[in-house]
């Protein structure tokens, strides 16, 4: 066993890396850019080493850079995580010439499996089923879009050096097939350097299954049995599980052997995984290799009770796998939600800023998170924006489900958009529960998943009302305490009036509408309180830092709450109500219509400009394409009008709410 490795990532998958490490005595060598100098795998790891500037091409993706690293601390191996430099054959390539072991795959798998024009040929020889289409080299356009013609639509056309839904478009019709081309195109040089691409038949209705594959240097083969990753947006995974359900037998039995053909095909060591795409009926054909740990891993951990890191690491140390086939088992049901920083209401928008307030389920043997940061820590616009990974484990898939549910419901984030509230929604969603698994469930279930803002329920007013009451009445107490005269009446915080009841107008307001609630301190009978023409009876009580019992006449229940910059957040049965405190003595001020402006909706680059300045548009027109986080963003016209400006050209950056363009409206 090694005696230091180097992790060349960083985030969640470094201090996952991290964790095993420990377990097994070695040593763990961190890197990090300028935006990541108190990030948590830099806290963690035994060392850490500078390697640049914050964006990926100056520090992540600096080849070079890793090995001087190694070089410095005497690391022995690295471990690439996922994503930067984990498929790059350039990198496996120079840890080899410098005596560095790394923990993946041999070159030779790296580059076979990194195109998947080439790996779809190398599969066909291996007997391995393939979706029909054109994986050739000729990447005319005009010859790609007869070879889709020829397909027949719909058609799907991927970078051939893709991964992660980047450079990815389904094209419905022939006539959109050139822009969708160009845009592919556009997407998978800046993501992957290379924007060759390949055409594929679009299955109606795809599931996405994929098996887990080990191999080592002694020629052992193991499959870890697979995943169903179909519930995805941008073609991106959102929420997996494994087993795969409802994929009969059979078309299990020859997907993994299929998956370990593949392997063998290639010469494969340490873990891969082998994608298929999967018709309803559980027929499948191959999509691609991934040559690297998945995201998704833990949940193969959860069901087969195997550390994969340490399969990882043991392997690449020249040890044989610690397990034959005939010792490998399925227990239970285990399903992982991401939790990102993105708003699921704007397209899935990532969204930059501060965790102001983290608060995560208890975990357990049958509760994982995984992640890379804590309250406090910023999400930047240079690197993926997941907050967390959020695993459980169940007897079957319902309990595990169920158990999902109800985790999602203790994990509460405040500071950004995140989409918690989402994934719960996605996790009590009828299809979902009832296994209607496809790759398009979300927009099929798109007005339950994404239901219409909805009056927060007068309860939630009142526990809104309660809880800015205690508060302010803790403030007294303490200001109390604190006085020279601590028992003077004048601080009394019982609420006691002169001939009159201690009543008090507390007005707040929510998703822009007000709420006046008023207040009578009650004595030993708690509150009195008058919403709406009804009169109530409440108790409040301080639990513990951050969390209140709450008694409404009669009804009782555990609120989770948390003061910040002059609002008040609730956490109510999985669900975030965030209110603001209405002084009545301070006057709003309007900050005046801003008609006419265009504005990034988030920090990126401009790659396209589309109009300029004196042209007529219309409503709904693509104006700019921005890319940010290796996604594109079209800015489309609000209306009709005329560009009197444009205010970026292409390569610009733009930060967060940067006006973009200047339009006119129509008379």
């Amino acid at each position: 066993m090694f005696q230091k490795i180097l992790i060349a990532n960083r985030g969640e998958i470094a201090c996952r890396v991290i964790r095993t490490a420990k377990k097994l005595g070695v040593k763990t060598v961190a890197v990090y850019s300028d935006a990541d100098a108190n990030a948590q795998h830099v806290l963690q790891a035994d060392e850490a080493v500078y390697i640049g500037a914050a964006p990926a091409r100056e520090s992540y993706l600096q080849a070079d850079k890793i090995i001087a690293a190694c070089k410095q601390t005497g690391a022995q191996a690295v471990h690439p995580g996922y994503g930067f430099l984990s498929e790059n054959e350039g990198f496996a390539e120079a840890c080899r010439a410098n005596n560095i072991v790394f923990i993946g795959p041999p070159v030779e798998a790296i580059r076979a499996m990194g195109l998947k024009a080439t790996s779809k040929a190398l599969m066909e020889k291996a007997a391995v089923p393939l979706t029909p289409g054109y994986h050739g080299d000729n990447q005319d356009p005009a010859f790609l879009h007869q070879e889709a013609d020829k397909i027949g639509y719909p058609v799907l056309i991927k970078a051939s050096a893709g991964g992660g839904g980047k450079g990815m478009s389904l094209v419905e019709k022939s006539e959109d097939f050139q822009a969708s081309l160009a845009s592919c195109k556009r997407e998978a040089k800046s993501s992957f350097g290379n924007d060759d691409v390949l055409i594929e038949k679009y299955i109606t209705r795809p599931r996405h299954v994929e098996v887990q594959v080990f191999g080592d240097t002694h020629g052992n083969y193991v499959h870890l049995f697979e995943r169903d990753c179909s519930v995805q947006r941008r073609h991106q995974k959102v929420l997996e599980e494994a087993p795969a359900p409802n994929v009969p037998e059979h078309y299990l039995t020859q997907m993994r052997e299929a998956a370990i053909n593949a392997a063998r095909a290639v010469g494969y060591v340490g873990a891969g995984t082998v994608e298929f795409i999967a018709q309803q009926s559980g027929e499948f054909y191959f999509m691609e290799m991934n040559t690297r740990l998945q995201v998704e891993h833990p949940v193969t951990e959860m069901i087969t009770g195997q550390d994969l890191v340490e399969w990882q690491l043991r392997v690449a140390s020249g040890e044989a796998l610690p397990k034959q086939q005939h010792e490998l088992a399925v227990h239970g049901h285990a399903m992982e939600a991401r939790i990102y920083a993105e708003d699921p209401d704007k397209g899935f928008l990532p969204s930059i800023g501060k965790i102001a307030y983290m608060h995560q389920p208890q975990t357990s043997a049958v509760v994982r998170v995984d992640s890379g940061v804590i309250m406090g820590d910023t999400i930047s616009s240079y690197y993926d924006p997941m907050i967390a990974k959020l695993i459980v484990w169940g007897e079957d898939r319902a309990t595990a489900l169920q158990r999902m549910y109800d985790a999602l419901g203790e994990f509460n984030v405040l500071g950004l958009g995140n989409n918690v509230g989402f994934l719960r929604r996605l996790a009590s969603n009828p299809a979902f529960a009832n296994t209607e698994l496809d790759t398009g469930l979300i927009e099929k279930q798109h007005d339950l998943l994404f239901p219409a803002p909805a009056p927060v329920p007068a309860n939630i007013v009142l526990m809104a009302a309660l809880a800015l009451s205690l508060e302010g009445k803790q403030a007294s107490s303490e200001h109390s305490s604190s006085s020279a005269e601590p028992h003077s009446p004048w601080y009394k915080t019982d609420g006691w009036r002169l001939n009159a009841a201690g009543r008090q107008i507390l007005n707040v307001k929510h998703a822009g509408q007000e709420h006046s609630v008023a207040v009578e301190f009650a004595g030993d009978v708690g509150y009195k309180l008058a919403y709406q023409g009804q009169e109530h009876v409440a108790k409040v009580a301080l639990l513990d830092t951050g969390r209140l019992r709450v008694a409404i006449d009669g009804y009782q229940t555990q609120v989770r709450h948390v003061f910040a910059n002059n609002q008040l957040s609730l956490f109510v049965d999985g669900d975030t109500y965030t209110f603001e405190y209405v002084n009545p003595y301070v006057s709003e001020v309007s900050s005046g219509d801003e008609g006419g402006q265009l504005r990034a909706p988030m920090p990126g680059t401009v790659v396209q400009v589309m109009v300029e300045a004196g042209q007529s548009v219309k409503k709904g027109q693509a104006l700019l394409i921005l890319e940010a986080m290796k996604m594109e963003h079209t800015i489309t016209a609000p209306n009709d009008g005329v560009v009197k400006e444009v205010l970026f050209g292409v390569a610009d950056q733009v930060g967060d709410g940067d006006e973009l363009l200047k339009l006119e409206a129509a008379e």
